[in-house]
């Protein structure tokens, strides 16, 4: 997350390696049955939604993204598995935490709200990488530049971002708190321009 952009460009465009059809291994952290972080999305949503030049996310697809190891079909499936075996070992040694969404601020492809104490989440994220490392001689993504959010809109057009920046420093709804008690290992794809997964481990937090 920078400072404010001046345009918007379509976050879906394919990215190398994507396509239709294609399914990604990838850690997240999702807020199934969070009431507050779903009432904060949803006053936003209704923020943004006359706009227009977004993708507004439902409550069962908001995330914070971590981790990525691979797409499927070039990760075997019993590696993924073993790196979450990994990761139940090093998770255990890190405890649930709270953490607060506000502000959310323009990104050229996303309206994305930060995510406090970074520190906190970035601690799991370590874990999965070495847990990654585990399993697979190489960790894939970088280590550093990782900021810890959640997005509550994709933008699905080009065009100047000053409507939503202003919509956004217009608007005060109150901070949402959510808790962090386990991470998820999903199998993700974006063929309907949303980003939608299947669990294929749940990994508790000590």
């Amino acid at each position: 997350m920078t400072t404010a952009p001046e345009h918007m460009r379509d976050h879906w465009y394919w990215r190398p390696g994507w396509d239709f059809g294609r399914r990604f291994y990838t850690w997240h952290l999702t807020f199934d049955g969070q009431a507050d972080i779903h009432r904060f999305a949803a006053a936003y949503r209704t923020v943004l939604a006359p706009l227009g030049g977004l993708d507004l996310i439902p409550d069962q697809w908001l995330h914070l993204t971590m981790q990525g190891i691979g797409f499927v079909g070039e990760v075997d499936r019993q590696n993924a598995l073993d790196i979450a075996k990994a990761a139940r070992a090093r998770l255990a040694g890190i405890p649930a935490f709270d953490v607060t969404l506000e502000n959310p601020v323009v990104d050229p492809e996303a309206i994305l709200a930060p995510v406090q104490p970074a520190a906190a989440v970035r601690a799991v994220r370590d874990a999965i990488r070495a847990a990654i490392g585990d399993v697979l001689p190489e960790v894939p993504e970088r280590a550093d530049g990782f900021t810890p959010h959640v997005s509550v809109g994709y933008s699905n057009s080009t065009g100047p971002a000053a409507p939503f920046a202003a919509a956004l420093a217009d608007t005060a709804i109150e901070p949402a708190h959510g808790r962090i008690t386990q991470a998820e290992l999903i199998v993700i794809h974006r063929d309907h321009r949303m980003y939608e997964w299947e669990s294929l481990a749940t990994v508790p937090l000590g």
